[in-house]
């Protein structure tokens, strides 16, 4: 198929190829925002960069809750395994 395209769907094909490309490049820029605006305040405020990140993510989602019962969850299980550490 790919070796006797018709020249509209060549055209087609390579318009689709510079999106894509515009938006990776648009998602780079903002990773390496996101990147920067981390170490700038976890430099500032002498936070651990793991800490923010679940805070930002949490912010965004906006599921605090569903976190604290989630993180519970885990503290539970994890010391229920853990307990008998003769096993």
């Amino acid at each position: 198929m790919l070796a006797n395209m018709n020249p509209n769907d060549k055209v087609k094909l390579i318009g689709a190829l510079k999106d894509m490309s515009v938006s990776m490049a648009r998602m780079d820029a903002e990773r390496d925002l996101q990147k920067n605006i981390k170490n700038d305040v976890c430099k500032d405020l002498d936070l651990n960069k793991k800490v923010f990140s679940k805070l930002a993510k949490t912010y965004h989602k906006q599921n605090f809750s569903e976190e604290v019962q989630l993180h519970q969850e885990f503290e539970t299980l994890y010391e229920s395994v853990t307990a008998n550490k003769n096993l």
